[in-house]
């Protein structure tokens, strides 16, 4: 059933399993987050402890419902993520908090209707098919997966946020992107030890050229739009323009468009494009599962490529995408400030403890999990019941991700018609490494050998 690697289950991270000092500490974060992670939390319902600050890793269902649905106006998002991304994405969905993330969420809530999600789905594609033409001009025969999958789901952002603006020079976007998320994304000491944001860190005192120039081609690109209108079927930005509150009638103003531009700009491709290269890598470490997802797809398919209308046909293949992502959750480690005092698990939480959630440990506790470290899509098999805050890759509650819909009907069009075409082996002697630096990337990318199905 397996590659020959004489391993059952699929690379994973080597958790901290003895006590490690603060130092120590912060060098495995700034190489890998993952890896200050202790093993214990893969067994445990909740960890306590103190690195210049008192810490909860919470991998509870319970209390992970209290935190991000009961009890969420008492959780924000930490100083340290708004740190982080407030240079990119400003107050725009993801971090406003309160009322101001309210009328936004509710401004948004129908640009992500499945009817507007259909809509923009040709996008998803015609990306499945420019990628399928590049496997088949692969040197030797071997792709970096990663790099592929995000060049193909970087493209349907770009489509679907500036379909029309001929001026942009997409791979000064990417470009852009990709520096941001490599280094100023990165976990600074002064964040470990709780120091206030107006301390600087040293990584992000100068906001990058190339950063600056990602929010000058939103302004333009939205006053553009102002003027000229929509032009054929609205794309994410006309749709933004369109919106409007339905309790205050409140619009977006550019600052506050630009912001969730660029939010789903940056993180959009960035999660789905992993979701998309683990499964390739999952696929072809399993090749049973692979041969019969691609059964899935030739007897849907029939040798196109994959539409929106596909999407619920396509089960196994979503079961393989839901099963990469609780394995290798993109956004794999996420941190909450309690307000005020709470009790988790029966602990005492309080005021100004951060309550951590690392989704990595959640997702293969073995209090939750049969066999949490194997790779078995059938886990998310129609009628298999899991408790909704034991696999949370697009969180949940209130703040569940607004994209979740428009990613997963992506990932399945783009997988379904890539395993449809090709056939998929591990490369010897490349094996990737996950590393969480803001997002789960694989260190030195998936290469894996890509054969066309005759």
């Amino acid at each position: 059933m397996l590659q020959k690697s004489g391993k059952e289950t699929p690379v994973k991270v080597s958790l901290v399993n003895k006590p490690i000092g603060l130092f120590q500490l912060l060098r495995m974060a700034r190489r890998n987050v993952l890896e200050v992670i202790p093993q214990e939390a893969t067994r445990r319902p909740i960890l306590s402890g103190w690195t210049g600050m008192r810490w909860h890793l919470v991998m509870d269902p319970t209390a992970l419902r209290h935190i991000l649905k009961d009890n969420v106006e008492n959780y924000p998002k930490t100083p340290a993520t708004k740190n982080i991304l407030d240079s990119a994405i400003g107050k725009g969905l993801f971090l406003a908090e309160g009322n101001h993330w309210r009328w936004q969420r509710r401004t948004m809530a129908p640009v992500f209707s499945v009817r507007n999600i259909k809509n923009l789905a040709p996008v998803m594609s015609a990306a499945a098919q420019a990628s399928v033409k590049r496997f088949e001009k692969a040197p030797d025969g071997r792709v970096d997966v990663f790099h592929e999958m995000i060049t193909a789901t970087f493209e349907v952002i770009a489509d679907v946020c500036f379909s029309g603006e001929s001026g942009i020079n997409r791979d000064a976007v990417h470009r852009a992107i990709d520096a941001y998320l490599s280094q100023t994304a990165k976990l600074s000491v002064l964040d470990v030890i709780g120091a206030p944001n107006w301390v600087p860190r040293p990584g992000r005192i100068f906001q990058s050229d190339a950063l600056s120039a990602l929010k000058r081609i939103a302004d333009r690109a939205i006053a553009t739009r102002q003027q000229d209108g929509a032009a054929g079927t609205p794309d994410l930005l006309d749709l933004l323009l369109a919106g409007e509150d339905p309790e205050t009638k409140r619009k977006m103003n550019t600052i506050e468009l630009r912001d969730n531009l660029l939010t789903f700009v940056i993180a959009g491709h960035e999660t789905t494009a992993l979701a998309l290269c683990w499964s390739l890598y999952l696929l072809a470490f399993d090749t049973a599962a692979q041969d019969r997802l691609r059964h899935e797809a030739d007897r849907i398919l029939q040798g196109r490529i994959a539409t929106a209308d596909d999407v619920e046909h396509l089960v196994f293949t979503r079961q393989v995408v839901e099963e990469s992502l609780r394995l290798y959750p993109p956004a794999a480690f996420l941190s909450r400030r309690a307000l005020k005092p709470d009790r988790l698990c029966g602990r005492d939480i309080r005021a100004g403890d951060i309550a951590v959630m690392p989704l990595y440990a959640l997702h293969r506790n073995h209090l939750l999990w049969d066999r949490p470290d194997h790779f078995d899509p059938d886990r998310f098999a129609p009628g298999h019941k899991i408790d909704r805050y034991a696999y949370l890759p697009f969180v949940d509650g209130p703040r569940v991700c607004i994209g979740a819909q428009f990613a997963m009907t992506e990932a399945v069009i783009v997988l379904a018609t890539l395993v449809s075409r090709f056939r998929y082996s591990l490369v010897e002697g490349r094996v990737p490494k996950p590393t969480l630096l803001l997002t789960l990337r694989p260190e030195g990318g998936i290469w894996l050998n890509v054969e066309a199905v005759k």
